[in-house]
C-alpha cells in the first residue's frame, strides 16, 4: 500500500518511534528487558498518593467527575487549572501574565509541533522558515515533528572537560550565525539527553539575541522548575513576550494523563487554540482536572522540592557510583548531571558506533538510546555524534546497577575485538 509524503514522516527509523515503541514493549510486560533508555519517570510513592487523593476528590465529587468525563473541554484547555497556573507563576515570578496567555495541550509533544510548524516551514510567500537549535544534542522528539524537510538546523557545543570523568556543553556563541530565515530559537533547560543546564548568562545571550532578530525564543522547560524541579543548579525561569515557556505534567508523575503548558503572548496562544480544535476538538480533563488543587495549594511546589528533587538527586548519585565502579579501565566522560532523569555517556574511543552498540545491548537485554537521534539540524559528519549513549537513573536501584554493568561489560568486549 501507497502512503502519502505526510505519512512517510512517521516511518519506523525515527528516533522517538524507535524510543516510545522500546519503551512501549518493555512496559507491557517483558520482564527481562533492562529498561535504561525510556523517559518513564519514577513512580514515587508519595507524589503517587497525592495524584490518587486528588482523582478520588475528582470521582466524589458528581458535578465534577461529570465535568471530568462528560463534557468537551475549551480548545484553550480547562479554566479553572490555567487560572490556577497564572497564579502561580505570577507569585513565584511576578511575570504578569493573565489567561489569555496560556493554552493546554495533548503533552508537550504536541505542543512542540504545533509550535514548530506555526512558525518555521513553507510561508505564503513561498520563503521557507526554520528553527535554530543553538546547541546539539537536543532532545530526540523535535527531529521529526516538522512538516517540512529541513526544519532546523544546530551547531556544534563546545566541549569542555571538567575532570577525568566529566564534561559540559556550551554554546558556541562565536559560530552562532543566525540565518536570515530563522523563525525560532529553541532549548531545552534542562536538556534531554545530556543533563545540561545552559547557564543564566548563556539564556540571557539567547534573549538578546531573539529580542534583537524579533524571533521567539522556545524553552522547554519539562524537567525545570516550578515543577517537577528536577534541577541540580540554581536557575530562575524567565519570561516575556519573546518568550514561549512550555511545561509538562509528565515528569512530575503524570505522563498518562499527556498533559501540555504553554506560556506565551496572546497571538500564540490563540494558534494554538485553533489547532487543538481543528485537530483534537479540545484538550483533555483528567491532567488539568486532577493536578488542578494541587497547583492551587501550592502542594505541587512542596512534592517538587522537598520530595521529587532529592529522590532523583540520590538516585544520581547511586547511578554514578555505579558507573564509576564498573567502567574502570574504560574511557568515558559523563556529561555533567545538573538536571532531567538521564546520564550521558561519551565514549570516544569506542570502536563501533553508539547504533551498533545500541543494537548489541537490547540483544543481551538492555535498553539504551543511540546518542545519533540526538542531533537534529546538525548537517556536519561530527564524529562525536556516534560516542554516546542516553541511560535513564530513573529505574528501581537494581536494574541500573545490573544494565549499567551489562553496559561495561559490552564495551569492553567491542573494544577487545
Amino acid at each position: 500500500m501507497k502512503f502519502s509524503k505526510f505519512a512517510s514522516r512517521f516511518d519506523s527509523s525515527s528516533g522517538i518511534v524507535q524510543l516510545m515503541d522500546d519503551l512501549g514493549n518493555a512496559m507491557a510486560g517483558n520482564n527481562d528487558l533492562l529498561m535504561l533508555g525510556g523517559g518513564n519517570p519514577s513512580h514515587i510513592p508519595c507524589v503517587q498518593e497525592s495524584f490518587r487523593e486528588s482523582l478520588l476528590r475528582l470521582i466524589e465529587n458528581p458535578s465534577l467527575f461529570s465535568h471530568t468525563i462528560g463534557n468537551y473541554e475549551l480548545p484553550q484547555g480547562n479554566q479553572d487549572f490555567i487560572n490556577a497556573i497564572v497564579e502561580m507563576m505570577n507569585e513565584q515570578y511576578n511575570w504578569k501574565i493573565n489567561s489569555n496567555n496560556v493554552a493546554l495541550t495533548i503533552g508537550s509533544q504536541s505542543a512542540f509541533f504545533f509550535l514548530f510548524n506555526m512558525l518555521g516551514g513553507e510561508y505564503d510567500d513561498g520563503t521557507h522558515h526554520k528553527i535554530l537549535l543553538p546547541i546539539t544534542p537536543e532532545y530526540i522528539g523535535y527531529s521529526d515533528v516538522g512538516l517540512t524537510t529541513n526544519l532546523f538546523y544546530s551547531y556544534q557545543p563546545v566541549i569542555k572537560k571538567i575532570d577525568d570523568h566529566f564534561f559540559k556543553y556550551h554554546i558556541d556563541f562565536d559560530k552562532l550565525d543566525i540565518k536570515e530565515n530563522t523563525a525560532a530559537i529553541c532549548v531545552s533547560r534542562p536538556t534531554n539527553p545530556t543533563g545540561n543546564v545552559l547557564t543564566d548568562n548563556e539564556m540571557i545571550k539567547l534573549q538578546s539575541i531573539s529580542v534583537d532578530n524579533n524571533i521567539p525564543l522556545i524553552i522547554d522547560n519539562a524537567y525545570g522548575e516550578p515543577f517537577p524541579s528536577i534541577i541540580f543548579t540554581e536557575t530562575k525561569p524567565f519570561w516575556n513576550r519573546n518568550t514561549i515557556f512550555c511545561m509538562s505534567l509528565s515528569k512530575i508523575g503524570m505522563p498518562g494523563t499527556r498533559t501540555g503548558i504553554v506560556i506565551a503572548d496572546e497571538q500564540i496562544i490563540q494558534s494554538i487554540q485553533n489547532m487543538n480544535a481543528v485537530i483534537n476538538l479540545a484538550t483533555a480533563n483528567f491532567g488539568a482536572m486532577i493536578a488542578n488543587n494541587l497547583v492551587r495549594t501550592g502542594e505541587i511546589l512542596r512534592l517538587s522540592k522537598s520530595v521529587i528533587r532529592p529522590f532523583y538527586q540520590k538516585k544520581l548519585e547511586h547511578a554514578l557510583k555505579t558507573i564509576h565502579k564498573e567502567f574502570d579501565s574504560i574511557d568515558y566522560y559523563i556529561h555533567s548531571p545538573e538536571g532531567a532523569i538521564f546520564i550521558w555517556l561519551w565514549l570516544p574511543t569506542l570502536p563501533i558506533s553508539s547504533d551498533q552498540l545500541y543494537e548489541r545491548l537490547k540483544s543481551k537485554g538492555v535498553l539504551v538510546i543511540s546518542g545519533s537521534h540526538f542531533f537534529p539540524g546538525l548537517e556536519d559528519s561530527w564524529e562525536h555524534k556516534h560516542q554516546c549513549i542516553r541511560i535513564t537513573y530513573s529505574m528501581d536501584e537494581k536494574t541500573v546497577e545490573k544494565g549499567i554493568k551489562i553496559i561495561a561489560d559490552e564495551i569492553r568486549e567491542v573494544t577487545a575485538l
